[in-house]
């Protein structure tokens, strides 16, 4: 009996060496890995998305920065709270700044991968999305006939994510407005994205444009997001850079919240960024594109902004 128990007992502490050691094992370590990447898929698929290893920064380091009440010369505004997001949204608003006008500058087509960064609850983001959305194509006139009476059944069956806005915002009440929005518009091809004050957690070297509308000013990590937003740009992507302009003392906007076209220049080169295009005839705002500096798009010189 005693022979027979001690062998169990062996046997027992066999097995568990055994288990201890698989456990360490290379292929349990790969296994582990895997599911916690593909938890991290769910969490991007949702609302806050990871940048890739590998990216474009044209060698430069990722900044290291604290907060800034400061930048450049420039004092640093404070953002706007979800509380005043009915301001952006405001009846008067394509009236007083042209935002039609500025809408049609962007150039957006078909199937372009956008940003709209400082989404709010999105008054740029549904029109950008549907500008992107691709339409399926028919292969007859008859599969037309289907396809626009199918669309006139479901208003956002024309709407295809091969054309994609990520709409990026610090402020999940924000977020949570555009959601809404989406709802009611009928949208889908918009994915919400939870940045943070130093990183809008873009995707790297996949982004045609990034729409900043007033917002920029208020980054208190301005040089690291724009090392970031650099490096999610395609060669030929472009941040289009829309602020009120400081030269103006006809905007009836806060100092703070302007800035002048020698600021924005100055800021924007230190940070491996060209003027490429810009869009000089609006009521209230400076439109300004940028582009890598290692971009094949060619440089420009800013015109001077000058009083009528």
């Amino acid at each position: 009996m005693r022979t027979q128990t001690s062998f169990a007992v062996w046997t027992a502490i066999l097995i568990a060496v055994l288990a201890l050691q698989f456990s360490f094992a290379p292929g349990a370590a790969i296994g582990q890995e895997t599911a916690v990447t593909d938890s991290e898929s769910a969490e991007v698929s949702g609302e806050e998305r990871s940048n890739p290893a590998k990216a474009n920064d044209g060698d430069r380091p990722r900044p290291v920065e604290k907060a800034r009440r400061t930048y450049m010369g420039r004092i640093v505004a404070q953002p706007m709270s979800h509380l005043g997001a009915g301001w952006l949204v405001r009846p008067e608003r394509n009236d007083e700044e042209n935002a039609e006008e500025s809408f049609e500058r962007l150039g957006l087509k078909p199937g372009m991968t956008i940003v709209d960064l400082g989404c709010g609850n999105g008054y740029w983001t549904i029109p950008m999305a549907r500008a992107v959305a691709v339409k399926p194509a028919s292969e007859d006139a008859s599969e037309e006939d289907e396809s626009e009476e199918a669309a006139s059944t479901d208003p956002a069956s024309d709407e295809s994510l091969d054309g994609t806005v990520l709409a990026v915002d610090i402020q999940r009440e924000m977020l949570q407005k555009l959601r809404q929005n989406m709802i009611r518009n009928k949208v889908e091809n918009i994915q919400p994205i939870l940045g943070s004050v130093d990183d809008p957690n873009l995707p790297a070297d996949q982004v045609d444009l990034v729409l900043l509308v007033d917002v920029y000013h208020e980054f208190s990590h301005p040089e690291s997001m724009l090392w970031n937003i650099r490096r999610s740009l395609k060669s030929d992507g472009v941040i289009a850079l829309l602020e009120y302009r400081a030269e103006d003392p006809q905007v009836p906007i806060k100092p703070l919240h302007k800035m002048s076209k020698a600021q924005i220049m100055k800021e924007y080169e230190a940070s491996g960024l060209k003027l490429v295009r810009e869009y000089n005839e609006l009521p209230w705002q400076h439109l300004m594109f940028f582009a890598r500096d290692d971009s094949p798009l060619e440089t420009i010189e800013p015109k001077p902004f000058q009083t009528n």
